[in-house]
């Protein structure tokens, strides 16, 4: 097992590490599980219920999930998005801990047996309605 082979981990540890960020996450679903066990859905379902304890231990949150309906400002041409999910990690290090873990790479099989694209855009937080709590330096 393995960290993400698309984590791209050089660029992320090379962006100031200043305080919380938020990776928002657009994912487009295979129509079945590589595996044969479901959906894509029902792979990335499995992911994720394995994934909330490693957020959880690196001090992270979803903020926000939901299904895509469709684009209301843009073209998004040929492609689509599925699911959008926004979390939130106290720092850059913290998301790295968690991507790059040996538990992480465990359940990072089902996420790439049921999604066919995901992107992650990391996000600084320049302003927020939630009151932050910044690690003690």
């Amino acid at each position: 097992m393995a960290t993400p082979k698309d984590l791209n981990e050089a660029f992320t540890r090379e962006l100031p590490d200043n305080g919380p960020v938020v990776m928002v996450n657009l994912v487009r679903f295979r129509d079945r599980s590589r595996d044969g066990n479901g959906t894509g859905w029902d792979a990335y379902s499995r992911y994720s219920k394995g994934d909330m304890p490693l957020l959880k231990k690196v001090g992270g949150t979803v903020l926000w999930a939901g299904h895509v309906e469709g684009a209301v400002v843009g073209d998004l041409g040929d492609g689509r998005w599925d699911w959008v999910v926004v979390v939130w990690y106290p720092s850059r290090a913290a998301f790295l801990a968690m991507m790059t873990s040996p538990e992480y790479a465990e359940i990072n099989v089902d996420r790439e047996n049921g999604v066919e694209d995901h992107v992650v855009l990391a996000a600084n937080q320049t302003y927020s309605k939630f009151e932050v709590n910044r690690p003690a330096s």
